[in-house]
């Protein structure tokens, strides 16, 4: 490791002090607003989701300006993020960065949006303070990331509480010292654990929310004058120390931090489940196309690729979270359908017959070429085994939405109206996504609470 002296210090100035963003930056930043705000739409018509709105509305009300807990009405920021977050997550639908395996918007906006609004910040200290906690939720993940993957922790929950501090404490004024205080403080919420792959455990859906919550949390901690540790990220029982060991780069943070944005490259989903699976759905679709395919042709299949995605080899998709996770279940439904939606993860559609059996022909394992690449990029190779004993393979290097094969702003939009249209209606979501590309206020957010709750805008 190169030298890691003042990294905290160093993040918090940064943070603390950081000017308007480039255009292409808030543009970008814009762009990840109205893919989350999708989500978060989406995502509150989810069982957990109303768990936690209720829990929230218990838990986190407002006596006064408060924030907007989409399908909640107005709690707390810290309710409203918690809330936010959840549903950002809930659905799968969540935009991300590789070289962290990281969703950097799912933590980062719910609690800086939350806090805005609490706060009655304008909108240009809004983009910048959601730019901040989106760059170093990336370069906090990446440079912890594959270390804290094998130590068994949840890269967005971990990186995003750190940053979500970071970009409130800027929101809210915060110096240099505070803000080194507020990172101090969220290193001590900082976590999340894997043991919920393959069990349908809803607590996955929660931890962004958990995240941007804590992070709030922390910035105003900080702001009231309760300290925290100023070494927490290069300290000898720090962040790093806890949760990476010996493996990890404070390079990758700081190198050009300011400078280059980061934050652009980050992907948005084209399909609703973990992105360890994008690469070989874009393989099976192609194959599909190329073909002439249906799952009564396909005997078996492999897919070679990058060892971290291997650990979702499943092929009982008993629930809907399980066939989010798997790459069997993923790929058949892909041959089957000739498109990923949410329906195809429903309980009908995972029930068919022709996809259960082809799911459970699907074998996933390392291929060398593949991991070596990792993480900079998420490479797949699909083989399938035909009737008439011919074999067909196709290759995805960057899965669809990385930065090197990207979603344009009519295809994300186009995205958000699949999402959100069949909720609140083609007319409604035109007008919330007009909103979120102006950025004049954060009244887009009361609004689709009020569409979701009531159905009228009034």
């Amino acid at each position: 490791m190169s030298d890691q002296n003042g990294l905290t210090a160093t993040v918090a100035s940064w943070a603390a002090t950081q000017s308007t963003p480039p255009p292409e930056v808030q543009h970008h930043v814009k762009r990840l607003v109205l893919d989350h705000l999708a989500g978060v739409v989406a995502g509150a018509t989810t069982p957990v989701s109303r768990a936690v709105a209720a829990h929230a509305a218990n838990s986190y009300g407002t006596t006064g300006t408060g924030a907007t807990g989409i399908g909640a009405g107005r709690l707390s920021a810290l309710g409203a993020a918690l809330v936010n977050g959840t549903s950002a997550h809930g659905l799968e639908v969540d935009d991300g960065y590789t070289p962290g395996s990281v969703h950097p918007s799912a933590v980062a906006l719910p609690a800086v949006l939350a806090a805005a609004q609490e706060h009655g910040s304008d909108p240009q200290r809004t983009l910048t303070a959601s730019a901040i906690a989106l760059e170093l939720t990336c370069r906090l993940a990446a440079a912890g990331h594959p270390s804290t993957w094998r130590n068994h922790f949840h890269n967005t929950p971990l990186a995003g509480v750190m940053a979500a501090a970071a970009g409130v404490s800027a929101l809210l004024g915060n110096d240099a010292r505070r803000t080194s205080d507020a990172l101090g403080i969220a290193g001590s919420h900082a976590g999340g654990l894997f043991e919920f792959l393959g069990q349908s455990a809803e607590v996955k859906r929660v931890h962004p929310g958990k995240a941007a919550r804590d992070g709030i949390a922390s910035a105003q901690l900080a702001a009231a004058g309760v300290t925290g540790p100023h070494t927490v990220l290069e300290g000898g029982h720090g962040y790093f120390a806890a949760f990476a060991r010996d493996d990890w780069d404070p390079g990758t943070v700081t190198t050009s931090l300011g400078q280059r944005w980061v934050l652009l490259d980050t992907y948005v989903k084209p399909y609703p489940s973990c992105r360890h699976l994008h690469g070989p759905i874009d393989a099976a679709l192609a194959l599909r196309e190329r073909h002439g395919l249906t799952t009564h042709d396909v005997v078996s299949a492999t897919v070679g690729t990058y060892t971290v995605a291997t650990h979702h080899a499943h092929t009982d998709a008993a629930s809907f979270l399980d066939a989010q996770m798997s790459i069997p279940y993923a790929v058949a439904v892909a041959l089957s359908r000739g498109t990923v939606t949410l329906t195809e993860f429903d309980d009908d559609t995972r029930a068919e017959t022709d996809i259960r059996r082809l799911a459970g022909a699907v074998t996933v394992h390392t291929d060398d070429i593949a991991q070596a690449a990792y993480p900079t990029a998420r490479p797949a190779t699909l083989t399938l085994t035909l009737r008439d004993g011919d074999t067909v393979s196709a290759t995805v290097e960057q899965p669809y939405g990385e930065p090197a094969n990207p979603m344009t702003d009519e295809s994300l939009t186009g995205k958000f109206h699949g999402l959100i249209d069949p909720i609140l209606g083609a007319e409604a979501a035109g007008k919330l996504a007009d909103a979120v590309w102006a950025f004049h206020d954060l009244g887009f957010l009361d609004t689709a609470d009020t569409l979701l709750r009531t159905g009228t805008t009034s």
